[in-house]
């Protein structure tokens, strides 16, 4: 490479529309949401060892098994809202979801 040439500078959102989906595409859609589960599950892993607890504690708490716990902070997809309400609870911590309409479709954020 020459010293006189320039790195072109583009966004993380630039980078995402090409190579993932613009936003609104489905492809798009499913990266956002996979990120949005990823990361609560992250927080309910950091929260937990905040507050001191295993997963088998945080488990007996919430009336469930420690595997419930440990595929929970790795992916909270196939889990129901009223559960992920209860770890927080159990945490005595706070959560707050907002809910979005859209013309043919609605997002939990």
């Amino acid at each position: 490479m020459k010293a006189k040439e320039k790195f072109k500078m583009v966004t993380l959102d630039q980078l995402k529309d090409k190579h993932i989906g613009e936003i609104g595409t489905s492809e798009r859609d499913e990266y956002e949401f996979d990120l949005k589960v990823e990361i609560l599950g992250q927080m309910i892993k950091s929260t937990r060892k905040e507050r001191h607890l295993t997963q088998e504690q945080l488990g007996d708490l919430i009336g469930v098994q420690k595997s419930q716990i440990s595929k929970l902070e790795r992916n909270t997809k196939n889990v129901t809202i009223e559960t992920i309400l209860k770890v927080f609870r159990a945490l005595k911590t706070n959560i707050k979801f907002s809910i979005e309409m859209t013309d043919d479709n609605f997002e939990i954020a």
